[in-house]
């Protein structure tokens, strides 16, 4: 049998086989997790199709992967070769203690020898996830080496041996590394975007008193009716966002070539921060979401995000961006279009500002809002109604309800 990897789609050209778990010889059983391969969107897993010996390996770890090329074949025909009985005892208990981790994490708790066994996992079932072998490896570099007293066994001539002399702190030290995969495509995007849209930025700032009033009424609420799921600001951006893309389609489309494609439905991109950069999972048919669906789906994806699950399918696609620079603590910035979209809205930070109403100033919870749009598509003055639209729904929740 032939493994190959999978049929890409349009928006990946190609991929980079970052690691092989099986080796020529090796026997596997139908679903073992043989190889990663990192894309510009995610890592992903391929796995035996059918049991059998590894007959010959067609791709090394580091090759170009392109879509559909041959990785491995199986010789389905083979048997388990075993030199003595097998412990059953032995084989049981070794199960037993496999632990639970995603690729990622097992690929860098290799890389550093460090014994996945001694992790604790804080993913779902108690996996153990990238972020918790990082942070096990913090832990062990953040202990200093023990001071252990050389002994005469510990040189043939009878001697103590000395111990290594401290690296000089004042040394000058450079590292250098490949850009990942991600990492690479995000930069090429990014220049690409700036080189060929007329990109522009307009401003305007939203007062989230009236959303945070809400939430403290009737969080505890939500919570006990939608299972767990917290309300946050997020699926009211989603909502306000779609209500304001039906009254302006232009900001809804994009551009292919010389044509504009407008789009009858609501896909709409929430930027997650990922250790790997940053990625863009879609939240689909926004337009047809209650505020807990859309918070349960963003939610997913962030855990999806951080264990490198995400998929390429739910992040392909997506007519409108949103990114929430406010978690970071941005006042204010100016977002890079997401191509071929058209526009991406930024959140910020939620700072206390005076700010006048009815000829008093007061003190209100104020976060700036970036439009960034392309200006062979969208006119200033469609891009900034646009937000205008968005401001208003938000300093008013109800409007968004009742699609006013």
């Amino acid at each position: 049998m032939e493994i190959r990897a999978p049929k890409f789609p349009e928006s990946i050209s190609e991929g980079e086989l970052t690691k092989w778990y099986k080796q020529e010889g090796d026997f596997v059983e139908r679903d073992d997790l043989l190889a990663d391969v990192e894309t510009e969107k995610t890592t992903i897993e391929i796995v035996a199709q059918a049991s059998g010996c590894i007959e010959q390996v067609y791709k090394q770890e580091g090759d170009t992967i392109e879509s559909e090329d041959l990785l491995c074949s199986i010789d389905e025909s083979a048997e388990v070769q075993a030199s003595e009985p097998m412990d059953v005892t032995a084989a049981s208990a070794s199960e037993a203690t496999e632990v639970a981790a995603s690729p990622a994490a097992r690929k860098l708790a290799s890389e550093h020898d460090l014994d996945l066994s001694i992790v604790n996992g804080t993913g779902r079932s108690g996996m153990v996830t990238k972020g918790d072998v990082s942070k096990m490896l913090d832990e062990i570099r953040a202990v200093p080496p023990a001071q252990t007293k050389a002994s005469p066994e510990d040189d043939a001539t009878g001697e103590a041996i000395e111990p290594l002399a401290p690296l000089d702190s004042t040394a000058r030290v450079e590292r250098r590394v490949p850009m990942t995969r991600l990492r690479a495509t995000i930069a090429k995007r990014l220049v690409e975007v700036q080189q060929t849209a007329a990109m522009l930025t307009t401003f305007n700032e939203a007062n989230m008193d009236p959303i945070m009033r809400m939430r403290r009424q009737y969080q505890d609420e939500f919570v006990a009716r939608h299972n767990g799921t917290r309300l946050g600001f997020m699926s009211f951006f989603v909502r306000a966002s779609v209500e304001a893309l039906k009254r302006f389609p232009a900001v809804n489309a994009s551009l292919d070539g010389d044509d504009v494609v407008y789009h009858g439905f609501y896909d709409i991109g929430v930027a997650v921060s990922t250790e790997r950069g940053l990625v863009v999972p879609i939240v689909r048919d926004a337009d047809a979401l209650g505020l807990h669906q859309i918070e349960d789906q963003i939610v997913e994806y962030s855990e999806k995000a951080r264990e490198n699950k995400l998929s390429i399918d739910e992040m392909t696609g997506g007519t409108f961006t949103i990114s929430n620079g406010g978690v970071f603590g941005s006042l204010m910035s100016t977002p890079i279009l997401n191509p071929p979209q058209t526009a991406i809205l930024g959140m910020h930070k939620i700072q206390d500002r005076p700010v006048v109403e009815d000829g008093e100033i007061v003190v209100r919870p104020m976060m700036y809002l970036a439009l960034s749009y392309d200006h062979r598509l969208i006119d200033g003055q469609e891009a900034v109604q646009f937000l205008v639209t968005i401001k208003g729904m938000i300093e008013d929740p109800a409007r968004i309800l009742l699609e006013l």
